[in-house]
C-alpha cells in the first residue's frame, strides 16, 4: 500500500521537474497533532515528529532518538531511517538535486536548518501528497470564563500591544492557534488530543483583531458577545488580505509562520522576526490557572489510581488495547473529562523500550506477569491537560531491573525536590535527572520534560528540561519529570509526573501536580537515602489526603500499602 502511494507521488516529479519530494509531520498550522496527517499517509509511520524525503530510488525518514525503532518497525521496508539529530538531511542527501516542497508546510527556518542551500527548493502550491481523507470538523469554537483562564483577553491583548509598542511595530501576525487559543480565551477542536482552534491572527497597534477562520465557527460567539470587535476574515482569503495589508513594520515569527505567508509580506513590509511574545506570556499560569490544574490532576488521580489497582488485581489476561479502554473508562467516569490528550502508549515487555509506541491490533501483545508494563497516558479536562507515566509489575522481577527502576526514581525526586533557589537552569535539572543512570553508565535518549499548556497542548514550548537548554526556571511554569531507561528487545521504564514551579517568599520549588503512586513492588529501597525515601512518604501521603474520598475501600487499601 505504502510503496503505491509513493509510487504515484514519483509520478508527478517530471511534471515538476523535481529529483524528490519532502513531506513534513505538520500541517499548515504546524500544530503537534496535525489532521490531515501527511507524513502517516507517505510511510506509516505515526510518531509526533518526522520528517521525510522521497527520491527516484530512495526514501528517506528522519526522526527523533525517541522514535528510531518505531520508525524502523512502521516504516523500515520503504524507508531508510536516520536519527535527524545525528544526521540532519543536508549531511544524508546528494547536494544539488532538486527538492519540491509545500511552502505552507514549511517555515524558512526550518528549511534552512534542514537543507541549508546544497540543494534547489521548488516552492510546489499543489499539494502533492493530497489524497488524504480527513475528518470533516464540525465542532464550533467556545469562549473560556475568567475563572476557568484566570485572565480576560482583554488583560491579555493589553500585554502585547505593550509589547508591539516597544518593538515600534505596527502589527502583529499570530500565525500558531494554540497563542490565539491562549489571547482571545478561545478553544475548539480542529485537532485530536487538543483543544486547539485553527485560526490566524493580525492585531493592530491601534487594537484591532482580524480573526481568519472558518467563519461558521466563531459566528455565533461573536453575535453573543464581540467586545474586543473582533473582524472576521474568511481563512480562503489571507493571502488576499496580506498583500493587501497596509502596515510600514509587522512583527512576524518565523519558526510559526508558513514560507508561503512570509514571502507575501517581505515583499512589501518591513519585518520584525522574533519569537511571538504570547510563548512566553502563556507559559507563565496565573493563580487560577494553577488552582484549576490541581483540580484536573485530582480528577486524573483518581482514574489512573483506580486503574492501577485494577490491572495490578485482575485475575484475567489482559492485552495492551484492553488496558487502553479500561484506563479511558476511569477517565470517562468524571463529567469534567473531555477525552485524550495523546494517543496512550500502552506497552508490555519489549513494546516498552519503543518511546511513543501505540498499541495497534497487529501489535497487541499480553500483559504478561513475567514483564514489566509502562503506561503513558493523559486527559483533557474542562479545566487543564493532564500527562502521567507509571511503570508496573504484575510479578516479582530481577534485582537488576528493580535497580534500574530506582535509579529512574531515585533521578525524579531529585528533580522534584531541587532547591530552584540554587539550580535555576532547565540543563542543571536534567543533569540531576541522569545523574544515578550515569553512574551505572545508563542514560535515555530525550529530554527529562516538557511544558504543559492549561487546557491547550500537552506539550507546549519554551518550557523544557533537557540537556544544553538553559532556560531560567520561573514561577508558574509547568512542566512534565520524565526519566527514563529503555533496553532494546527487553523492556522500557519511565517515571513521569506533572510539577508546576511555585514561590513561597523567597523560596522557589517545584510542587507535584500528578496525584499517582509509583509501584513499590519494583523499588529496591535499599538504594534509597532518608531523604528519598521520606519524599515518597510525604507524596503518598499527600495523593492519599487528596483522593481518597473517591476510592472504594480496597482501593484505599492497596494505596495505603505503596506507603
Amino acid at each position: 500500500m505504502i510503496s503505491t502511494k509513493i509510487k504515484k507521488l514519483r509520478q508527478k516529479f517530471s511534471k515538476y521537474n523535481i529529483d524528490g519530494y519532502i513531506v513534513p509531520k505538520n500541517d499548515e498550522y504546524f500544530n503537534e497533532y496535525s489532521s490531515p496527517d501527511r507524513l502517516k499517509f507517505i510511510s506509516d509511520f505515526d510518531g509526533s515528529a518526522g520528517l521525510a524525503v522521497i527520491l527516484f530510488k530512495k526514501n528517506y525518514l528522519f526522526v527523533d532518538g525517541r522514535y528510531t525503532i518505531q520508525a524502523k518497525s512502521q516504516s523500515g521496508k520503504n524507508f531508510n531511517i536516520i536519527e535527524i539529530h545525528k544526521k540532519l538531511p543536508w549531511k544524508v542527501l546528494k547536494h544539488r538535486i532538486k527538492l519540491g516542497y509545500n511552502p505552507y508546510c514549511f517555515t524558512s527556518i526550518g528549511l534552512k536548518k534542514y537543507f541549508k542551500n546544497y540543494f534547489t527548493l521548488i516552492p510546489i502550491y499543489t499539494d502533492l501528497v493530497r489524497n488524504i481523507k480527513s475528518k470533516k470538523i464540525t465542532n464550533k469554537f467556545f469562549f473560556l470564563k475568567n475563572n476557568i483562564s484566570g485572565k480576560s483577553s482583554r488583560n491579555k491583548i493589553k500585554k502585547v500591544l505593550n509589547f508591539l509598542n516597544k518593538d515600534k511595530s505596527d502589527c502583529i501576525f499570530i500565525t500558531a492557534p494554540e497563542n490565539i487559543a491562549w489571547l482571545l480565551n478561545i478553544r475548539g477542536r480542529d485537532n485530536p488530543h487538543s483543544p486547539i482552534p485553527n485560526c490566524r491572527v493580525i492585531l493592530k497597534k491601534n487594537g484591532k483583531i482580524y480573526l481568519f477562520t472558518k467563519k461558521t465557527k466563531i459566528q455565533h460567539l461573536l453575535k453573543k458577545n464581540n467586545s474586543l470587535k473582533i473582524k472576521l476574515v474568511d481563512q480562503n482569503k489571507i493571502s488576499i488580505f496580506l498583500k493587501n495589508l497596509n502596515s510600514k513594520k509587522i512583527i512576524l515569527d518565523k519558526l510559526s509562520c508558513s514560507l508561503a505567508y512570509e514571502n507575501l509580506i517581505k515583499n512589501k513590509i518591513d519585518i520584525s522576526s522574533q519569537n511571538d511574545p504570547i510563548y512566553k506570556m502563556k507559559s507563565i499560569k496565573n493563580n487560577i490557572e494553577i488552582r484549576n490544574i490541581i483540580k484536573s490532576h485530582i480528577f486524573d488521580g483518581v482514574a489512573v489510581t483506580k486503574f492501577l489497582y485494577w490491572i495490578k488485581k485482575c485475575k484475567k489476561n489482559i492485552t495492551e488495547l484492553a488496558a487502553v479502554k479500561k484506563l479511558e473508562y476511569f477517565r470517562k467516569k468524571n463529567q469534567n473529562y473531555l477525552y485524550p490528550s495523546f494517543n496512550t502508549i500502552s506497552a508490555s515487555g519489549s513494546n516498552g523500550a519503543i518511546i511513543h509506541y501505540r498499541a495497534t491490533r497487529s501489535s497487541n501483545r499480553l500483559i504478561k506477569k513475567k514483564d514489566i508494563f509502562l503506561c503513558d497516558s493523559g486527559g483533557q479536562y474542562k479545566y487543564g491537560t493532564t500527562d502521567i507515566t507509571r511503570t508496573m509489575s504484575l510479578d516479582k522481577q530481577t534485582k537488576k531491573i528493580k535497580n534500574i527502576f530506582t535509579y529512574v526514581l531515585k533521578g525524579h525526586i531529585a528533580v522534584a525536590s531541587a532547591n530552584l533557589n540554587k539550580i535555576k537552569r532547565a540543563n542543571l535539572l536534567d543533569n540531576l535527572a541522569r545523574k544515578f543512570l550515569n553512574k551505572k553508565g545508563l542514560d535515555y535518549p530525550h529530554g527529562t520534560g516538557h511544558g504543559v499548556g492549561f487546557f491547550l497542548n500537552v506539550h507546549e514550548s519554551p518550557v523544557a528540561i533537557s540537556k544544553g537548554y538553559k532556560m531560567k526556571i520561573k514561577p508558574g511554569q509547568v512542566m512534565s519529570n520524565e526519566p527514563g531507561f529503555y533496553k532494546k528487545g527487553a523492556f522500557g521504564i519511565r517515571l513521569e509526573n506533572m510539577i508546576y514551579v511555585k514561590q513561597l517568599k523567597n523560596k522557589i520549588f517545584f510542587k507535584n501536580l500528578t496525584m499517582v503512586p509509583f509501584d513499590k513492588d519494583l523499588i529496591n529501597i535499599d538504594l534509597l537515602n532518608y531523604k528519598e525515601k521520606n519524599y515518597l512518604i510525604n507524596y503518598n501521603l499527600e495523593i492519599y489526603s487528596n483522593i481518597q474520598k473517591y476510592l472504594t475501600y480496597k482501593e484505599k487499601f492497596w494505596l495505603l500499602s505503596q506507603f
